[in-house]
């Protein structure tokens, strides 16, 4: 599938299927280079399927999709290293110091060795972790291992960043600093994927798309989809359109 030359991500009828199970039910959808772009359901409607087929890390059923120019059913390992990822566990190691697991990750995304001290220093001024550089990371707090997590995933300056969950567990004065950071990596023209089931959050995404039980149900920017969900309420917002959309869904 090729990509227009406005585009970072456009899949076309993406289906997965778990035996008789269909996860993810022919879904068709693109995002825009250096556009924040969200993608919200509930627990169970095929968002974490969707970014990992997105991601090569595993296989579609069937359709089509492309991602930083590759394929998305051919060309997985071409994607792995073409884009960051994180998710809500943070993929860290946590008997590694914060030094340690950018190493370790340097080394997955076969950075040349010569750039590794300019790489680290960068993350660990990004994510002020300077001081703490060589302790445990897991006795760090939630909110310094989630900007290590962070920096772990940009560490190859991928041009495509993709967000699964990524403020789960941490307080509301971190979360709010961590999305002042990705609008700034946005603006440098940088393409940010996130799922996130916070409605207050999902309003910094230029446009959305809700997904419920593997099917698209919404999607266009946040005040066009609450306005066509709840026309009758005009003090409506994403949380009232979210509700809205998987209770009716729930009924069919």
């Amino acid at each position: 599938m090729t990509l227009s030359g406005s585009e970072s991500i456009a899949v076309s009828r993406l289906e997965k299927k778990f035996g008789d199970f269909i996860a993810v039910n022919k879904i068709s959808f693109s995002v825009r280079k250096g556009e924040i772009f969200g993608f919200l359901g509930a627990n169970g409607s095929g968002k974490s399927t969707t970014i990992r087929m997105l991601c090569g890390i595993i296989s579609p059923t069937s359709g089509r999709g492309s991602v930083a120019g590759y394929d998305i059913m051919t060309e997985p390992e071409e994607i792995k290293h073409a884009i960051g990822y994180m998710s809500q566990k943070f993929s860290l190691y946590e008997d590694l110091t914060p030094y340690e697991n950018l190493r370790f990750y340097l080394g997955v995304y076969s950075v040349p060795e010569e750039q590794w001290p300019e790489r680290i220093d960068w993350v660990l001024n990004m994510a002020r972790l300077q001081d703490v550089r060589h302790r445990l990371t897991r006795e760090l707090p939630p909110g310094w291992r989630q900007r290590l997590a962070l920096g772990c995933s940009l560490l190859h300056q991928p041009s495509i960043l993709f967000l699964d969950e990524p403020t789960s567990g941490v307080d509301p004065i971190t979360r709010r600093h961590f999305w002042n950071f990705i609008r700034q990596l946005a603006a440098d023209d940088m393409t940010i994927f996130v799922t996130t089931h916070y409605m207050d959050e999902a309003r910094f995404c230029e446009r959305i798309v809700m997904i419920k039980q593997g099917i698209i149900v919404a999607s266009g920017s946040a005040a066009e989809i609450i306005a066509d969900t709840c026309p009758e309420n005009a003090a409506a917002d994403l949380n009232d359109a979210f509700i809205t959309l998987m209770a009716r869904t729930a009924e069919k």
